[in-house]
């Protein structure tokens, strides 16, 4: 990717700010005045990615001006983690939360991988320890250990294999066990115990955003309005997912609006998605209850171009605990 990426970094300034001269597109996102604030620091970062060497890549739950203005790879932590493995670039630098920047070591430990703030975190990752998966064998010897990729390289290296909502049931229709210790959204393991006849052991944990969702919420959004598509994360409670009318990881949300077009949708997820989808559908409209991931949200255009000044707030993972959990990424990525 190296020998590529001038050309991909110069190819991406042109679309960027020729889609800054279209204010019909540009204003699906931001309005013309934010868009002008936002292009001394897009510009600055476009130059800095050359200079370095840099691949940026930005979840889906970024900014507009982040994920739109300076990005080279956008998506879901599956997307994320399949390109930190196969990126060439001398550095990787991760919009998203920290749980992210330590799977792109773990993937690529030769590489520089920074962060632009250290302190962006994941109330999940922070649910469950290392400590706490080593009790849960003990408890139940038998039961493989499959472990949602928001969290913690030290609780990644404790695991048979990790997943995402992308694959979470795949994974664990993979397996050679009946009862699967599944850790540790408590929502996306109800809903994937459900599309499987394995038994799931679940951990308690839930993602601070998508459990502020309520039943009556989407109750009340379907009200006096027609023709709502409502589309819901799996890690919502269930009483959520059973009110949408589609459940599914980001990226299966995208993909099922491009396949359905419908004329108004609502994404029961963190709300910047809505903002970054809204730019490549517009034809759709998205009616937008807001829940920010307030860790996402430390991520900032002035701290990616600062991390790229100054090399600085680097993600380091111990080499032998990197190993141990670069297997449970890697039997996850060998599903798909």
């Amino acid at each position: 990717m190296i020998e590529q990426l001038d050309d991909r970094v110069a190819e991406m300034e042109v679309s960027v700010f020729e889609a800054t001269s279209q204010p019909s597109a540009r204003q699906r996102v931001l309005p013309d005045e934010e868009w002008l604030l936002h292009q001394p620091l897009i510009e600055e970062i476009q130059r800095l990615k050359v200079e370095r060497k840099a691949v940026v890549l930005a979840h889906n739950y970024q900014t507009p001006e982040i994920f739109h203005g300076v990005a080279d790879v956008t998506g879901d932590s599956l997307a994320l983690a399949r390109l930190a493995a196969q990126s060439e670039a001398e550095v990787i630098l991760m919009c998203g939360v920290h749980f992210m920047a330590e799977t792109a070591k773990i993937l690529s430990p030769e590489r520089t991988v920074l962060i632009p703030d250290l302190s962006a975190g994941c109330s999940l990752a922070e649910s469950i320890t290392a400590a706490d998966v080593r009790l849960l064998r003990q408890r139940y010897p038998d039961a493989p250990v499959v472990t949602y990729v928001n969290t913690s390289a030290e609780v990644k290296a404790e695991s048979d294999i990790c997943c995402t909502s992308s694959n979470a049931v795949e994974v664990v229709k993979s397996l050679d066990a009946q009862r699967v210790l599944f850790l540790p959204d408590r929502y996306l393991g109800h809903w994937v115990a459900g599309q499987t006849s394995k038994e799931l052991i679940l951990w308690q944990g839930a993602c601070e955003v998508h459990e502020r969702f309520s039943a009556a919420q989407v109750r009340g959004l379907r009200e006096g309005a027609t023709s709502l598509q409502v589309l819901a994360h799996p890690e919502c409670p269930p009483d959520v997912l059973a009110e949408a009318d589609y459940v599914g990881s980001t990226s299966a949300m995208i993909n099922h609006l491009k396949r359905s077009r419908p004329q108004r949708v609502v994404l029961i997820t963190e709300c910047s998605m809505s903002d970054n989808v809204a730019l490549e559908l517009p034809e759709i409209e998205f009616v937008r209850p807001c829940n920010l991931c307030p860790h996402m949200k430390r991520i900032t255009l002035e701290k990616i171009r600062d991390a790229l000044v100054h090399m600085h707030h680097e993600v380091q993972v111990d080499p032998e605990l990197g190993k141990r959990a670069r297997r449970a990424v890697e039997r996850m990525l060998a599903i798909g």
